[in-house]
């Protein structure tokens, strides 16, 4: 596997690692994650985080298989951009729904 790729997979798990700490399992409450705004926005910084390495991956090999890549990267453009559009249940809905999917994909390829 090409180095920089393989880089860019280990920020992703890196990223998701840090959100599952500033969210351990079995500590997950919406309300709590929902008034905290520094957990909010480091949380928010991880999902830029992969959403940005998901898009170097893609474009150094666009066959690269990631499972909802374009919509990883359009997350990612999204709080950049749009950030007084993003809702705290459609972040939440990622963490609870999709990173542990996302995590145990990525880490197939490492």
């Amino acid at each position: 596997m090409d180095r920089e790729i393989r880089t860019w997979l280990f920020d992703i798990i890196s990223a998701i690692e840090e959100i599952e700490q500033f969210l351990p399992q079995g500590q997950r409450l919406f309300e709590e994650y929902k008034n905290d705004l520094k957990t909010k926005r480091a949380v928010e910084r991880n999902l830029e985080i992969i959403g940005e390495a998901t898009n170097r991956i893609l474009s150094k090999d666009s066959n690269f298989e990631i499972s909802h890549s374009r919509k990883v990267i359009s997350l990612r453009n999204r709080i950049i951009r749009g950030y007084d559009v993003i809702s705290d249940e459609l972040i939440w809905g990622i963490i609870i729904n999709d990173l542990p999917r996302l995590k145990s994909e990525i880490s197939k390829y490492l």
